[in-house]
């Protein structure tokens, strides 16, 4: 038989169908979290439970992003030019939401003011023009034309806000919105962090400058944004009371619905936990209540409209209960994902009746976008030319990243050492569905001098574990000396690896060469248009995400599933304590992690050999061009916090 051959081997070929088991595994445990949560809403029926529900859902949110950087400090705002238009005038600003993070942004404000006016802060989705976007001008000049001042700001990796734009270029080299998003949001997970905290920071320092300035009646100040300036909006409606009336934009669903769909999400977009609390895109609606909220969405999304649809439906009672009818209100375009002429209007009306008192009819027909030089707030274009100290997401990190090592290295070793090796096995043991092992063979062929064995055990419930076992066939006696081989692709890539099994299956060793959940000959079915289950946004993406809301991580279960084929091992020794190493093999990758935290966790391991450097989070924390490929499979969310890979 070739190595081609045996790279082959599947149990879905011969009874067992393992590729679509990680989304079924996934999708389960997600689902006792919706129905918890669905429950825990549907029984709130009190002014004193939902208040105390609205405080309990704010801390947990806030603390699930790693908590929030300080609010304090003066935003030091820049007037860089002014607009004059014939209803407002556009002021072209640059403030700090944090001293080096310069946030660009447009404020509209009409003309003629006699007295303190109402304000919207609107949040920009995934447009790379940020607050020039046409689509997003027509509905902050609709808002300004009937009276509102109004600020747009650039969100990170936008506008004029591109993290990682080179100067000498002319371009970025990492392309802005989601690509930027994902590229440091992924930084921010080993640190303890989320990437929105960052996104809801800028947003909250918006509503500070809003508030302050003399135009503006701070009991008044709306929010309004879509797509990724919907999730923005929900942030803000999450923590901020300040919000006096919110209109989320063609991003309010319910998470069942997108997990169904198959669709990935920005990294801003994915809340640690949040659904292993039991909560949902109905709690954004209700961390609002009993203050106005007006949903906006169209038909044709890939925002599942049903989810929508469910979402708003299911927590009217609380308006209900806090003696407010007709909240919240759904407003719904026959339209593809767009801030459309009838949303904005819709927005407009909404907001002119919550927060004015008056009836208005808005017709968007006055308003007319500005070429982005026009409305640019640099001299360039870009803050990170014009600002040499300017500050970005990265810049964060690697400041977080310092700070920990030097907290790692105080506690020291011994005690310290003890406590973050009890973190680590809680992290990869927590969740986990215990079962017999079941172990069996389905396929036995010969490759050379070598017997190989095609087995499956669970590894959980609904979990199935898979590994080629490689024996030398000169070898009469069973040995009880065993290698587990943890090398990316797993059984798929054995051709770089053959003279090393072969070599320790002649020194006497069994090598069982592992296939960790979604590699391998368990790799899942590819989602959507992506064809390679790895690529970005891609299938292995989608389903490490929905494992962050469970407050679990791609790695962490891998872990284990290491752990459970050294359980096939012990449980097939015959009473004999067997001589289990694990091999590292960093030289095709990054997910010979697992075998390094296996080793750490489990004292039957006998002792670990590698093959390349050690993979360390943060020789790719602190690279601000780190290589992202299959980066989601080895997150550890908050791992740095308790410790790092070589360390003593």
């Amino acid at each position: 038989m070739s190595i081609d051959e045996v790279e082959r081997l599947t149990p879905a070929d011969w009874f067992f169908d393992v590729r679509d088991q990680l989304k079924w595994h996934i999708y389960r445990r997600s689902e006792q979290a919706f129905a918890f949560g669905e429950s825990v809403r549907a029984g709130l029926r009190t002014p004193d439970e939902i208040r105390a529900y609205q405080s309990k859902l704010r801390a947990d949110f806030i603390a699930s992003l790693g908590g929030l950087p300080a609010d304090d400090g003066p935003v030091h705002a820049r007037l860089m030019g002014v607009v004059e238009r014939e209803k407002f005038r556009i002021e072209r600003l640059v403030y700090e939401s944090r001293p080096g993070v310069y946030v660009t942004s447009l404020l509209y404000v009409p003309n003629g003011l006699t007295d303190r006016a109402p304000a919207v802060l609107f949040l920009c989705g995934h447009a790379s023009e940020g607050k020039a976007y046409p689509e997003y001008q027509r509905v902050c000049q609709l808002l300004a034309h009937h009276g509102f001042v109004v600020l747009a700001q650039d969100p990170i990796g936008q506008g004029e806000r591109l993290s990682y734009w080179e100067s000498g270029l002319g371009a970025p080299l990492v392309g802005p919105c989601t690509l930027e998003h994902d590229h440091a949001g992924a930084q921010c997970a080993p640190l303890g962090w989320a990437s929105a905290r960052f996104f809801l920071h800028d947003a909250r320092r918006s509503v500070d400058y809003l508030a302050a300035r003399p135009e503006v009646d701070a009991s008044r100040i709306g929010l309004t944004g879509n797509s990724g300036g919907g999730t923005q909006s929900c942030l803000l409606m999450l923590t901020d009371d300040r919000i006096a009336a919110a209109a989320p934009g063609t991003f309010i669903m319910d998470r069942r619905s997108y997990m169904y769909s198959g669709g990935a999400q920005d990294a801003e977009q994915i809340w640690p936990g949040f659904t292993a609390a039991g909560y949902d895109h109905a709690d954004v609606l209700i961390a609002m209540a009993p203050r106005p909220v007006c949903v906006l969405a169209v038909t044709d999304d890939f925002f599942p409209i049903e989810g929508t649809r469910r979402t708003v439906e299911s927590c009217r009672h609380i308006w209900a209960a806090l003696g407010v009818q007709g909240m919240p209100e759904l407003v719904v375009d026959r339209a593809g994902h767009a801030y459309t002429r009838v949303l904005a209007e819709a927005a407009t009306a909404f907001f002119a009746r919550t927060l004015m008192g008056a009836a208005v009819t808005p017709d968007r027909s006055v308003t007319e976008p500005l070429p982005e030089p026009a409305v640019r707030c640099t001299r360039t274009g870009q803050l990170r030319s014009d600002y040499p100290d300017a500050r970005f997401i990265h810049e964060e990190c690697r400041d977080r990243a310092a700070a920990l090592a030097t907290a790692r290295r105080s506690v020291g070793t011994g005690r310290g050492r003890e406590v973050a090796l009890t973190w680590l096995a809680e992290k990869v043991k927590a969740g986990r569905y215990g079962c017999e092992l079941n172990p069996r063979t389905y396929a036995t062929r010969r490759l050379g001098q070598l017997n190989v064995a095609a087995r499956v055990w669970w590894s959980q419930r609904d979990l199935m574990g898979h590994g080629l076992v490689f024996t030398h066939a000169l070898r009469k006696e069973q040995s009880h000396a065993w290698t587990v081989a943890v090398w990316d692709d797993g059984t798929k890539r054995l051709a770089p690896h053959m003279k090393w099994i072969r070599a320790c299956c002649l020194g006497g060793r069994s090598v069982l060469v592992l296939d960790v959940s979604g590699t391998g000959a368990l790799e899942p079915h590819p989602l959507l248009r992506a064809t390679n289950p790895n690529e970005f946004y891609g299938v292995i993406h989608k389903l490490a995400d929905d494992l962050v809301w469970l407050d679990d991580s791609l790695c962490a279960l891998r872990t284990y599933d290491v752990l459970r084929a050294v359980d096939v091992i012990c449980a097939e020794s015959d009473g004999v304590m067997p001589d289990v190493r694990l091999h590292a093999d960093s030289t095709t990758g990054r997910q010979c992690i697992y075998a390094y935290l296996a080793a750490l966790v489990d004292n039957r391991v006998a002792g670990l050999d590698a093959i390349g450097e050690q993979p360390r989070w943060s020789d790719w924390v602190l690279d601000r061009m780190y290589d992202s490929r299959q980066i989601k499979s080895v997150i550890l969310p908050g791992v740095l916090e308790h410790l790092e890979l070589g360390e003593p």
